[in-house]
């Protein structure tokens, strides 16, 4: 009984002795103070750095006047960069914390480039489309309602996310695109359209007579085809096919107004051919008859 006190005894005084040794050991206060103070400036700094470019981004999206026609999209980037930035920032810091607290980080860091390394192979098709769709919002290529031409697919933007481009053609289907299979895209709702317009006339018809007649149509259509801005042109003759002569007549129009444009001009020159006898030509088939005599 009296040695098992002893050794009670001796346990206790052995565990106040370390723990007398600790508190009173002021090399280990000293680095626990700056281990501390080291972890609070690593908590305000990186709170700071979040501010600070959380700040920055949201001064650089309002500046930019010409994503204000898009509110959507610039709320979508803003809040993508925003987050992005918090994360790194985030997860450095912690790094840093941990190393102060006495972890090793190089288990850390090899494991999370062997899973970062995992994740790029397996969804290296998800990180392109992602980064394709930021920098289509981000250069604003095109917008919801603008009509452009994405490889085989034509029609109107209908949805710009940063994985996918939704597409509905005229005749009604809806594409869905990956981002990160556009290479090339044609926009035509940003610039002002253009008409493009070969009228074919008889070699029989006056050459003179055909551009007055042009003219005038143009004159008229200024006024009437309110799609057309700028000052329609006759360019002259602009080949000599087989059975034509082509003239080349030129109209600016309206951003997608040249569609619309084209055809209304193509129905006021029909009627002002028609009514200056200018024909139009068409293939005609001759016949010629042979007669044979009876021979005698």
């Amino acid at each position: 009984m009296e040695k098992q006190f002893a050794e009670s005894t001796k346990w206790f005084e052995s565990v106040y002795l370390n723990l007398y040794h600790s508190v009173t050991n002021t090399t280990m206060w000293a680095h626990f103070g700056q281990s501390v103070i080291k972890i609070i400036f690593i908590i305000l700094v990186s709170r700071i750095l979040v501010k600070v470019i959380a700040n920055s981004v949201n001064r650089i999206f309002k500046n930019r006047e010409k994503f204000q026609l898009h509110v959507r999209r610039v709320e979508t980037m803003r809040s993508l960069v925003n987050n992005v930035s918090t994360y790194v920032i985030y997860f450095v810091a912690i790094l840093l914390i941990m190393a102060q607290l006495g972890f090793n980080l190089a288990p850390v860091l090899a494991s999370a480039g062997v899973v970062g390394l995992a994740v790029g192979f397996g969804a290296q098709n998800l990180v392109r489309d992602v980064i394709t769709g930021f920098f289509i919002i981000f250069e604003d290529q095109f917008g919801v309602g603008d009509y452009i031409a994405i490889g085989k697919f034509t029609g109107t933007v209908q949805e710009i996310g940063l994985r996918i481009t939704k597409i509905r053609s005229v005749t009604g289907e809806l594409h869905i695109v990956p981002n990160g299979s556009i290479k090339e895209v044609t926009n035509f709702s940003v610039e002002n359209s253009m008409v493009l317009l070969d009228v074919g006339v008889a070699y029989e018809e006056n050459i003179d007579h055909v551009m007055d007649v042009l003219k005038d149509v143009l004159n008229a259509a200024k006024v009437e085809i309110e799609e057309i801005i700028g000052e329609p042109e006759v360019l002259g003759v602009q080949n000599l096919g087989p059975s034509e002569v082509v003239f080349r007549v030129t109209a600016e129009c309206r951003p997608m107004g040249h569609f619309s444009a084209s055809r209304k001009l193509r129905a006021m020159i029909k009627k002002a051919f028609d009514e200056n006898g200018i024909e139009i030509p068409y293939p005609k088939m001759v016949t010629i008859a042979n007669e044979t005599k009876d021979l005698v």
